[in-house]
């Protein structure tokens, strides 16, 4: 859980909210007049915590000061939505809310670990930083979306500034297939031993053999000055989402079934892939993404409906140049 603590001197604490939330529409918040609405994404400055409940915030752009739900409340209500929430007085949260200079700050998330003080997620803390590039490009979609399609373009068209890792895998290379092309071939027993002393970001067994992703591969592929491009387990973002990896990540959202149907025979008619997919396969990928975005939204720093591959390569191309937080 966020920690409960005043706000005082130096010492400035910034959230990014992660729901919406309209004062005019609380019964619970002592005085509507006082509230301070926002959306999913603001940044707040937090001016006061006293309040078990009641926080007071304002916008960084600017504004007055207003009162929002606390992390314990908005906990206590997400989680108890048809019951009665009994608060204590308010005291004198509806008076002295002041007016303060805005200020102009970047951000940066905090550590991963900081998700994992509360279930559900509300408030997310996050700090000033300077501006800097992007070490990694991750590539989050469900299966069928186009998102490996999209990794190929890029790499081919912008090799001077993607690269990508190699998967490793335990099993025997098959009849001419080419070592160091799509997977490093080892054995069972050192990808074990590899993955006993953590040297994997994320592996997992299939049809009797191991595969996975080493982290020094990514580092080395940062070291020769290109972002890595990973189209990772969405479960790894938790791992990547920290300043060893400085990740980018892009949400490939899944179109309309009948646009996503038409991209596949698009597709299938220009030999970019093999098969057409069936109308259940393709209802499931709407699906499977729409869980995606519900599960992992607030790890996204761009979110791209895929509905036209070259439109998505344009809008991922030019990112590397203004990757600043």
């Amino acid at each position: 859980m966020v920690g409960i603590r005043k706000v005082a001197g130096e010492h400035l604490v910034f959230f990014k909210c992660h729901y919406d939330y309209d004062p005019a529409h609380d019964n619970l918040i002592p005085c509507k007049e006082a509230g301070l609405r926002f959306e999913t994404g603001d940044i707040l400055q937090i001016v006061n915590q006293d309040d078990v409940n009641w926080w007071q915030a304002r916008h960084v752009e600017g504004g007055n000061t207003g009162l929002i739900p606390s992390q314990m409340l908005e906990e206590k209500r997400k989680a108890f939505v048809k019951r009665d929430v009994e608060l204590p007085p308010a005291g004198n949260l509806c008076t002295g809310v002041g007016l303060k200079k805005k200020k102009k700050m970047m951000y940066v998330t905090t550590k991963n670990a900081e998700f994992d003080r509360h279930e559900i997620l509300l408030y997310e803390e996050v700090a000033k930083v300077p501006p800097f590039k992007r070490k990694t490009l991750i590539l989050i979609g469900a299966q069928g979306v186009g998102r490996r399609r999209l990794k190929t373009k890029l790499l081919l068209r912008d090799p001077h500034i993607f690269g990508t890792i190699i998967p490793y895998t335990s099993r025997k290379p098959k009849k001419g297939e080419r070592e160091s092309r799509m997977f490093a071939f080892t054995s069972r027993s050192k990808m074990e031993t590899d993955i006993k002393n953590g040297r994997f970001l994320e592996h997992g067994e299939y049809d009797g053999s191991l595969y996975g992703i080493k982290t020094e591969s990514i580092h080395e592929v940062v070291e020769a000055g290109r972002v890595c491009i990973l189209d990772a387990n969405p479960q790894s973002l938790k791992v990547l989402r920290t300043s060893e990896f400085l990740p980018y990540v892009v949400f490939l959202q899944a179109p309309e079934f009948e646009v996503l149907k038409a991209m596949n025979q698009s597709a299938v008619e220009a030999r970019v892939v093999t098969s057409t997919l069936t109308d259940e396969e393709l209802r499931r990928t709407c699906d499977q993404s729409a869980k995606l975005q519900a599960a992992f939204d607030h790890y996204f720093d761009l979110t791209i409906v895929n509905d036209n591959l070259d439109e998505t390569y344009r809008t991922v191309k030019w990112v590397p140049v203004t990757w600043v937080f």
